[in-house]
C-alpha cells in the first residue's frame, strides 16, 4: 500500500477490499483522465463518484450559468448558486469531495476550434451534453484523437448509454451516420425529463468509466443500453462497426439550434394515435413511413409501413416511394418521439408534399396510448 497516504487508503478502503480492484486497480484509477463535457443532470452525478472513486485528474467543461430550472435535477447545486458558472461551481464544491485529485474547470463552450486543446490531457471522454452539436462533435473527435467516449442521453422517461471507441469499437456514428438537419428540434423549453432520471444514466456512466480503466467487467462498448424510467424495463441493443464511421479526418463545427417556437408548417399536421387509427380505418391514409434507424424498427414498428431512414431526406428528391403515390398522397411520417419524423415532413414538404402528418409523441406515445385503450396491433 506504499503507493498510497494512510488517508488515501482509508478514503479508498472499499475499492482496495475489492479482489476485481484492489491497489492495481486503484492505481489505474489514480492514473486516469477524464473530461466531463456538460455538468448538469448526467455531467452532476458522474463528477460526483468519479470524484469519489479516486479518478486522479477530471476535467469539467461548460459554459453556462446555475439556473431555478435546473435545480430539479442538477443536485450538486442549490439556490445560492444560481447565476454562477456551472464548471467552476461544481469544482468549487467536488473539490471538498477528494483533495487527493487533480480537479480542472473551463468556463466554455466545447467547439471545433478548441477541443483538440481541451481533450489533449484526457485519455476518456464522458458526454453529458444535451444537443446534437456536441454530440457529434466528441464522437469525431474521439475518433480523430483516439479517445473513449462514454455516452449519454436522455428524454422525457428513456434513456440510452454506450461506450463508444473503445479499443476501436464502434462509434456514434453506427447508430445515426447524420446529424439531423436545421430547424428539426423541438423548442428547447418544451422539452422535459424526470428529475431522477439523469442521477440514474450519470452513475451508469461513471460505472462504465471505471470499468474502461481498470479493465473488469463487460463494458457497453458494442451494445446500446435503453432504459424505461416508467417500466423499469432494460434492452440491450447490438451496436455493429460500420467501417465508414471511422474516416474522420477534420472537425467541422455541426451548426444545430432548438427552434424558440413551433413554426407553421401549412402541409404539416401533427397527430395523435387515435386520429391516426381512425384515418387508417377510414382508407384515408395512403401510406404510413418510419423514418428510424434499422436497430430501432426491429425493436417494434407500426404495421403496415415502409422504412425510409431519415438519412435519405436530405435528398427527397431521390426517395423511390411505392407506386401511386404523388404530392397529393396523405402520408403518415413516425419516429420514436417526433422529432426525427417532423424533419422528414418538411423535407418532403419543401419539395411540394402537401398532405403530410407528423405522429406527435412518435411510436411511444403510440404504444402508450394502444396500452391504455386496450388496443393492439
Amino acid at each position: 500500500m506504499s503507493n498510497f497516504s494512510p488517508d488515501e487508503i482509508s478514503h479508498y478502503q472499499r475499492h482496495l477490499g475489492l479482489d476485481k480492484i484492489g491497489e492495481s486497480g486503484q492505481e489505474k484509477l489514480q492514473q486516469s483522465s477524464i473530461l466531463i463535457v456538460g455538468v448538469g443532470g448526467l455531467g452532476c452525478p458522474a463528477l460526483q463518484y468519479l470524484v469519489a472513486a479516486g479518478v486522479g485528474r477530471i476535467g469539467i467543461i461548460d459554459s453556462d450559468l446555475v439556473e431555478l430550472s435546473n435545480l430539479q435535477r442538477q443536485i450538486l447545486f442549490t439556490y445560492d448558486d444560481i447565476g454562477k458558472y456551472k464548471a467552476e461551481t461544481a469544482k468549487n464544491k467536488i473539490s471538498r469531495l477528494n483533495p487527493h485529485i487533480k480537479i480542472e474547470y473551463f468556463n466554455d463552450r466545447l467547439c471545433a476550434e478548441n477541443i483538440e486543446e481541451r481533450l489533449e490531457e484526457y485519455s476518456i471522454i464522458l458526454d453529458g451534453s444535451d444537443n446534437f452539436e456536441t454530440k457529434y462533435l466528441l464522437n469525431d473527435a474521439s475518433v480523430l484523437f483516439n479517445k473513449v467516449l462514454i455516452y449519454g442521453s436522455i428524454f422525457e422517461f428513456s434513456a440510452q448509454v454506450s461506450v463508444f471507441n473503445y479499443n476501436n469499437g464502434p462509434t456514434y456514428r453506427c447508430l445515426f451516420p447524420e446529424p439531423p438537419s436545421a430547424n428539426a428540434l423541438p423548442p428547447c423549453a418544451e422539452s422535459g425529463v424526470l428529475g431522477v432520471l439523469p442521477g440514474i444514466v450519470g452513475s451508469i456512466q461513471a460505472n462504465e468509466a471505471i470499468k474502461v480503466i481498470t479493465g473488469i467487467g463487460d463494458t457497453l462498448s458494442g451494445k446500446l443500453l435503453l432504459f424505461d424510467a416508467l417500466s423499469l424495463k432494460t434492452q440491450f441493443i447490438q451496436v455493429n462497426l460500420r467501417p465508414e464511421s471511422r474516416n474522420i479526418t477534420s472537425l467541422a463545427p455541426i451548426n444545430l439550434k432548438c427552434a424558440t417556437s413551433k413554426d407553421e408548417d401549412l402541409g404539416i399536421q401533427e397527430i395523435d394515435p387515435l386520429t391516426m387509427i381512425a384515418m387508417n380505418e377510414s382508407g384515408k391514409t395512403d401510406l404510413i413511413i418510419d423514418v428510424r434507424e434499422l436497430w430501432e424498427r426491429e425493436l417494434s414498428k407500426i404495421s403496415p409501413s415502409i422504412h425510409i431512414p431519415l438519412a435519405h431526406f436530405e435528398q427527397p428528391e431521390k426517395i423511390e416511394f411505392p407506386e401511386l403515390i404523388s404530392s397529393s398522397s396523405h402520408i403518415i411520417l413516425y419516429c420514436k418521439a417526433g422529432v426525427r419524423s417532423r424533419m422528414a415532413c418538411k423535407s418532403l414538404e419543401a419539395i411540394g408534399y402537401k398532405n403530410l402528418y407528423n405522429l406527435s409523441g412518435g411510436i411511444t406515445e403510440w404504444g402508450n396510448t394502444l396500452n391504455s385503450q386496450g388496443l393492439y396491433q
